[in-house]
């Protein structure tokens, strides 16, 4: 058990790690982003419940339906709220890069979860594909969430249009994931392509959230002055 314990909970430490790390101009409270972290732990049980509704009473009627509600929706929805509501206004949050290390932790809470129960149904024999695909799309999927909020809190313009798209882009890109494991026979000659693309574009979303981040503390040198250490 603790091997599976190690093996679920692994990926997502590390992934964090990574994004977290990539934070080069005010790094976030450690114990905030756990805070983050824990928000999405807790979000599993609602949206297992909410499946779990669903299933039994047969709501899920295609493949198409299942991926885009049952799973993209369902899962970034709650994402995207917990982020919106709880991570948006607090004080912490004061630089464009904040946004995809917030979105990173609550993504990846949810998915440090779900790899647990996985793994000890299904076996720890499962534990590399698992970090290699839903861990680290939960990952990316929080990167570009994070990434327009970030950008809709630190730009004056089109806010309403940054803030749709945090929504949108990962309930989009959740949704055609999902699409591609339970629809496809050969599921594994299109995913890995998938995930390339998808790696490429959050290390992007990454690449230009340090843009913006510097440019704001060239533009507000106070704020990062002030940073707590």
């Amino acid at each position: 058990m603790l091997g599976i314990l190690s093996a679920g909970i692994a990926p997502g430490l590390a992934l964090l790690s990574y994004f977290y790390l990539k934070d080069e101009y005010e790094p976030e409270p450690v114990s905030f982003v756990f805070r983050t972290f824990l928000y999405g732990v807790l979000l599993v049980f609602p949206i297992m419940f909410i499946q779990h509704v669903l299933e039994t009473e047969h709501l899920l009627q295609s493949d198409l339906i299942n991926a885009f509600f049952g799973s993209g929706i369902l899962e970034e929805f709650f994402k995207w709220f917990i982020l919106f509501y709880l991570i948006y206004q607090h004080v912490e949050f004061d630089e464009p890069f904040d946004g995809i290390v917030y979105g990173v932790a609550v993504s990846l809470g949810f998915a440090t979860v779900e790899n647990i129960f996985y793994l000890v149904a299904n076996g720890i024999e499962h534990a590399m594909t698992r970090a290699l695909l839903p861990v680290s799309s939960h990952a990316l999927f929080g990167v570009i969430m994070g990434f327009y909020l970030g950008k809709a809190k630190f730009t004056k313009d089109h806010k309403a249009k940054w803030i749709l798209l945090s929504l949108l882009l990962p309930i989009l890109l959740h949704g055609s994931y999902d699409f591609i494991l339970i629809s496809l026979e050969n599921w594994l000659f299109i995913i890995f392509p998938f995930m390339i693309f998808l790696w490429w574009f959050g290390l992007r979303k990454v690449k230009k959230a340090k843009i913006l981040s510097a440019n704001h503390f060239k533009k507000y040198p106070e704020h990062k002055a002030q940073a707590p250490v």
